[in-house]
């Protein structure tokens, strides 16, 4: 039998003569519980922001995109198409063009992008299902677009307003200064026909409309792009099947992930966690000072019972080897407890939604297995240091 570890749960299950140890220790394990409850259901609330994030950019942006390393545009050749057929792992892939532009509305301006796309673009994305008003591109008429919700509402622009286009403008290639809205800027009118909304960045940033339209307003040959977006079959293959595209166009192409042309927004969703992370630590470590003075009036308590210990030939490293797994103890039994409360209401969470961000959208909350780990691990190492701390006080002098 382990001698501390038996006299560690008699301490730990037994009640106190003095009542005020009881309630310390009590307290010490509620402040567990409650740090173990509040760990877990933060780290599983940014886990669900991120997913709920991450969905917006799977709409709005491809598995990964294929540009120049140098210049603006690439030349689409039927020896780039041919080449992208033939890897292995490609579902789908379109071709786009992408410009920074200048949009009037009834005197109201606002600076942008265009984005030219083709037919089979929603194969890439689901840019479809964020619309609001109205309804995607019609590629039957050559003048149509969608518009962010920002946009939208920087203009004052609607729908269908058939009495005044939306008037997009870009400045002739080489023209340097404009001196002339006829003579350096191409124009295009165009009708809006639906309104998107993702998020606020992107609902100010892009205006949708058909590449023909694109390519005539910036002045392209009919070859002529910004990129080409591709879809994979497998996500979880991706990287295998970008490796080999690559060494398919050569040198003169760059390859970027979805996480890659979002990187500033990844890096900060990840910092946001790490930050949340150590300030709830933080937080736990100040509820373990509790554990610690818990313990340290337990060791005040049991002194004449541990003098008997020592002078029976108990070591001073057996008997803060007690304190140590009593502490121990009372950080994991108070994990468990708490582990499964905050649990129970993230799938309550989950499946009924009780807290709301609006009317209609629930607080995005996810389970994962590594929050899981990750608050076992940090409770059970912070116990164990609070119970080293404590155990510390027992002192040769002290027991004689």
């Amino acid at each position: 039998m382990n001698f501390p570890l038996y006299i560690a749960k008699r301490y730990l299950f037994s009640k106190s003569s003095n009542n005020t140890i009881n309630i310390i220790t009590i307290i010490a394990t509620i402040g567990v519980i409650i740090g173990t409850m509040a760990l877990f259901i933060v780290l599983s609330g940014f886990s669900g922001l991120k997913t709920f994030s991450i969905n917006f950019l799977k709409t709005s942006d491809p598995d990964f995109k294929i540009s120049a390393i140098k210049g603006k545009t690439i030349e689409f050749s039927e020896s780039i198409k041919s080449k992208i057929e033939e890897v292995n792992g490609i579902a789908h892939y379109t071709k786009v063009i992408e410009e920074r532009a200048f949009f009037d509305f009834k005197n109201k301006t606002h600076l942008a992008y265009i984005k030219g796309v083709e037919e089979n673009f929603l194969k890439i994305n689901n840019i479809d299902t964020a619309i609001v008003v109205g309804n995607w591109i019609d590629f039957n008429f050559t003048n149509n677009a969608v518009i962010g919700n920002g946009i939208s509402n920087k203009l004052s622009m609607g729908i269908n307003d058939y009495l005044e286009p939306l008037k997009i403008y870009v400045p002739k290639a080489g023209s340097g200064y404009v001196e002339s809205i006829k003579k350096d800027v191409n124009a295009i009118y165009t009708q809006p026909t639906g309104i998107f909304m993702l998020n606020e960045e992107l609902d100010k940033k892009y205006v949708f409309i058909p590449i023909a339209l694109a390519q005539q307003l910036l002045s392209y040959l009919p070859n002529q792009i910004s990129a080409i977006e591709v879809k994979v079959d497998n996500l979880d293959d991706r990287e295998n099947t970008i490796e080999n595209l690559q060494k398919t166009l050569g040198n003169n192409y760059k390859i970027q992930t979805r996480e890659q042309l979002n990187a500033v927004f990844y890096k900060m969703l990840n910092t946001e966690n790490l930050a949340s992370y150590l300030i709830f630590t933080l937080i736990l470590i100040i509820a373990l000072f509790n554990v610690i003075g818990a313990l340290i009036m337990m060791i005040f308590d049991k002194k004449s019972n541990l003098k008997t210990l020592y002078n029976l030939g108990t070591t001073i490293k057996e008997i803060r080897k007690i304190f140590v797994l009593q502490g121990f103890l009372l950080s994991f039994f108070g994990l468990i407890f708490g582990l499964t409360l905050a649990i129970i209401l993230v799938f309550v969470q989950q499946r009924f939604g009780f807290f709301m961000i609006t009317k209609s959208l629930a607080f995005p909350i996810e389970f994962q297995l590594f929050n899981v780990i990750v608050v076992f691990f940090t409770i059970l190492v912070l116990g164990y240091i609070a119970s080293l701390i404590a155990s510390s006080r027992i002192t040769k002098e002290a027991l004689e």
